[in-house]
């Protein structure tokens, strides 16, 4: 009777295993056909324009101008480029290191307390940051332009600024949970062999917890680069080549703006937008993903 019991619940513990590997295997699958169906349709719709358009006209040409005909979209890739790249600049280092206070330094309920916060900040939606920086960052940046004598414009700082505001939760919030993850067996380790607390967090516990801050790091590109209305908001969004105190448009930015009254070639074009878009992502997490190999390789 024993050896029956035995059996059956063998038995049921193999199909409920083959259930669950069949059903991941599923998901595996959906989110990889997802992937390529995104990829085709932004091909297949992006592709036609771009071909038609030119490609060095469509990528290296200075003047959007759909009326006259004029599809160049280098200001919105640069715009896109030097805004995400400032951002994560400035972003990556406070956010690492309110992650290293917040695990290390506070205290478990101030840290506690914090973190939460922080989860809260990554929740809100965009356009409530983009009325913040509107209301609060723009007539800060209008006065630094009075001062230069520059025309009171949308410009590439205050969007610079909305982004560090909109991806800094991103990045603590993983840094720290990553820290966390560290075992404390390292820092005791480290401490007993005379290391102070402040070598012990960079040259042991933060190299230990290098991938999940890295992919803090990626995630916080990803909203950048694909944020739309809060950098709307306040960028200006005029079709120029950026300059720090200038109003620039990015390539969401360009989509959204144009995308209810556009048809044709115009259109096309927009889907075109949408391709580089997509292209851009897809490098950035390509190149983040070979360093992050490479660095794992290394430890």
């Amino acid at each position: 009777m024993k050896d029956h019991s035995i059996l059956r619940s063998a038995r049921t513990k193999s199909a409920v295993e083959l259930v669950m590997h069949i059903l991941f295997i599923v998901c595996g699958l959906l989110a990889v056909i997802a992937v390529l169906f995104i990829s085709i349709y932004m091909i297949a719709s992006g592709g036609p324009a771009i071909a038609k358009i030119g490609v060095f006209k469509f990528l290296f040409g200075q003047i959007w101008n759909p009326e006259a005909g004029q599809f160049g979209i280098l200001p919105f890739i640069l715009s896109s480029i030097v805004a995400t790249a400032l951002s994560i600049l400035i972003a990556v280092p406070i956010g690492v290191g309110a992650a290293i206070f917040l695990t290390y330094m506070a205290g478990k309920k101030t840290g506690g307390i914090f973190l939460f916060i922080v989860e809260l900040l990554a929740s809100i939606p965009s356009v409530v940051y983009g009325l913040l920086g509107a209301m609060l960052v723009a007539p800060m940046i209008f006065k630094l332009q009075t001062m230069l004598s520059l025309p009171q414009s949308g410009s590439l700082l205050s969007a610079t600024i909305v982004l560090v505001i909109m991806i800094l939760p991103t990045i603590i919030s993983v840094s720290a949970s990553s820290l966390q993850a560290v075992p404390k067996t390292y820092n005791d380790a480290s401490l007993a062999l005379g290391s102070s607390k402040i070598q012990s967090i960079f040259k042991v516990l933060l190299p230990a917890a290098k991938s999940g801050i890295i992919a803090g790091i990626v995630l916080g590109v990803g909203r950048a680069i694909g944020e739309t209305m809060a950098v709307m908001m306040v960028a200006g969004n005029a079709a120029m080549m950026p300059t720090l105190l200038g109003p620039v448009r990015l390539l969401t930015v360009g989509i959204s703006l144009e995308w209810a009254y556009s048809s044709g070639l115009h259109r096309e074009a927009l889907y075109g937008i949408g391709l580089v878009l997509f292209v851009f992502i897809m490098i950035i997490n390509i190149v983040l993903n070979i360093i992050l190999k490479k660095g794992g390789k290394k430890a």
